[in-house]
């Protein structure tokens, strides 16, 4: 709402300036620093002072004269230097936050690709994982708010060297069939957990390990074999419990990309040719690289003195490295590549996913306007790449919309790994940096059954009458908003350390904190609708309400739901998702700062009731926006 009426606003200053002064100008809007300042602030006659080699403020006031202001605006005046400085009329203001959208998705906006998660399918998912995928999906829901189609893809690398080595545990060092290995229990993912770490220990006294890994990978990228079909057994049963655990924080898929799909269709073949064609990459006649196809980068101002900045895309036996069989991928994402995937529905997991042989009819993936890969900042070279090998191709406008999405890991806070048992009451050292190899990690589910057992006893205590199936769905809505939002709440750039009790407090800079605040706002209108009042004020009745009633603060907290969609739209642009989470925090911290000194229920003039009640609604409106694109539940009572 606030966006538009700026828009309002610069229109009338631009015409009310070309009137009265023949000049073409462009007005620039400014919030003022002081609430008696007035709501927007335009230093146009400071601005136009050297054109029109004149007083800016006797500018100002000539112009204030003559402008045609929207119904919005209840006054202009002068102040300062030469400041137009505009006070809303906050009566209809309120009125149109309670009746019209609060976000409206832009028509026609281009298709977004969108891959995150990515977890290698041979253990459990751990702390870690989760950032990514909570970044992931809720860029995806900003997104699609803003009109833009998103597809998210999560990519599974079903024949690398990880599963290899789950691969080599059960073949190698247990002697399992594959039946048996369908037969093992639940939750798998946690039985492959032990066992990865239990390979890299053998690794490490076997002196042939590196060949048997090798002829394991050459299996499994063949995709025929037993340790083939041992891998595709291993895989599905690992995929099936990370959807499960990413389900338990409402996080989805609309495709699952399979490595093995990409080699079985032969994507690596086409982009091969491409990259020949033109120039992209070279065959290495001699040197460390002899025999293999490599992309030369020492040229390019990006890679420019590095030690070794030639890419290997192929190597000397034949093999494709990583960055190849992603730069096949990246151009089947923009449509680029002459072939496509064969499609299924699997059924088990209720997800479409990439095969070698699908189904005829299937819904139509890829062919992104922009591609947005979510991984870790570790990953920014490869991803440099990647948008190298676009831009060798000539393919310059995709590798301008090839985006790394990229952040920095997860840790954990001392307290926190004291009280799983990582760090001893005496070790200050800090905390180990999470290691799957070395079966150093918290496991996802273990910490959401921590974070769940936890809100359980926290609800107790306070609603001793809530038991069964209604408290255990009540603590998994809290434990998701607790991950969700200290996984968003901090900058990509900034390591973050998750601990267990900042995340679930009901009070500070917390997902519970802001399933509080709505509760709160909840709680006024059962209490009005027990005492036959009112529960809500129509924007009629809010535009008709006398002026004073509008109290600063109260009007602090509207115009912070005004500015919702900007915020989301800047967060959108920028990727910089915790501006949503940010302005989510505001609008509860500014709600509670109200809550107390402006009672609802108490108040026995009408108007300064249905003012405050119409305040109310109005954040619980801009809550429950930024809720949503968070992924956090808003319960009805805690």
């Amino acid at each position: 709402m606030l966006e538009a009426i700026k828009q309002q606003l610069r229109l009338a200053v631009a015409r009310g300036i070309q009137k009265r002064f023949g000049v073409d100008h462009v007005p620039v809007v400014e919030i003022p620093p002081r609430r008696d300042l007035g709501d927007l602030a335009f230093p146009a006659g400071l601005h136009l002072a050297r054109v029109l080699k004149r007083n800016p403020r006797v500018i100002a006031e000539e112009l204030v004269d003559g402008l045609e202001m929207p119904e919005a605006v209840r006054e202009v005046r002068v102040e300062g230097a030469g400041y137009l400085n505009v006070f809303l009329d906050r009566g209809r203001a309120v009125a149109r936050l309670l009746s019209d959208p609060l976000t409206t998705p832009a028509p026609d906006l281009p298709k977004v690709v969108l891959e995150h998660t990515n977890i290698n399918p041979n253990k459990a998912a751990h702390v870690g994982h989760l950032r990514n995928s909570v970044l992931g999906d809720i860029l995806a829901r900003v997104l699609r708010s803003l009109g833009h189609p998103v597809e998210v893809q999560n990519y599974i690398d079903d024949t690398g060297v990880q599963v290899a080595d789950i691969v080599i545990g059960f073949t190698d060092l247990r002697g399992s069939t594959a039946e048996e290995v369908a037969a093992l229990p639940e939750p798998f993912d946690f039985t492959c957990w032990d066992l990865y770490a239990e390979v890299g220990r053998w690794y490490e006294g076997h002196t042939d390990a590196k060949d048997l890994r090798r002829r394991t990978l050459h299996e499994l990228e063949s995709g025929s074999g037993e340790r083939a079909q041992m891998a595709r057994l291993v895989a599905a049963r690992i995929i099936q419990r990370h959807l499960r655990t990413m389900t338990r924080l409402g996080i989805g898929y609309d495709l699952l990309t399979h490595e093995s799909a990409i080699l079985g269709r032969h994507f690596f073949d086409g982009a091969f040719e491409r990259l020949k064609e033109s120039g992209a990459i070279q065959l290495e006649r001699d040197g460390k690289n002899a025999g293999c196809w490599i992309m030369p980068l020492s040229e390019s101002e990006e890679f420019k003195g590095l030690e070794d900045p030639d890419k290997v895309i192929v190597r000397s036996d034949g093999t494709v490295t990583y960055v190849g069989k992603d730069i096949a991928y990246q151009m089947w994402k923009f449509g680029l590549l002459q072939i496509d995937f064969a499609y299924r529905y699997w059924n088990e997991a209720e997800i479409w996913q990439t095969v070698v042989e699908g189904v005829d009819e299937h819904p139509s993936f890829g062919g992104g306007h922009t591609v947005i890969n979510v991984i870790d900042s570790r990953q920014s070279y490869l991803q440099k790449i990647v948008r190298a090998g676009l831009e060798a191709m000539g393919h310059h406008e995709q590798a301008e919309r090839s985006i790394h999405f990229a952040y920095e890991f997860v840790s954990l806070s001392n307290a926190t790994a004291r009280q799983l048992g990582f760090l001893d009451d005496e070790d200050t050292s800090g905390v180990l940096e999470i290691s799957g190899r070395k079966g150093i990690g918290v496991k996802a589910d273990d910490l959401i059954d921590q974070l769940e057992a936890r809100s359980r006893e926290e609800i107790s205590s306070r609603n001793r009458d809530l038991v069964g199936t209604e408290l255990d769905e009540l603590a998994r809505t809290i434990a998701t908003a607790a991950i969700r939002f200290f996984m968003a709440k901090a900058t990509t750039t900034r390591v973050i350390a998750f601990d267990l009790d900042e995340a679930l407090s009901f009070e500070g800079e917390t997902g519970p904190y802001l399933q509080y605040s709505m509760v709160r706002a909840r709680n006024i209108w059962r209490k009005l609708d027990a005492a036959g009042l009112a529960t809500s004020v129509s924007a009629e009745r809010a535009a008709s309400l006398p002026a004073e009633v509008w109290a600063d603060d109260l009007w602090d907290l509207v115009l912070a739901v005004a500015q919702t969609p900007e915020r989301i739209a800047t967060a959108g642009s920028t990727l910089e998702i915790s501006l949503v989470a940010r302005h989510a925090l505001d609008l509860a911290q500014k709600f509670n700062a109200v809550y107390h000194k402006h009672p609802i229920l108490q108040e026995k003039d009408a108007d300064l009731r249905d003012a405050r009640l119409a305040a109310t609604r109005v954040f619980a409106r801009g809550l429950e926006t930024l809720a949503d694109l968070l992924g956090i539940p808003l319960p009805e009572r805690m």
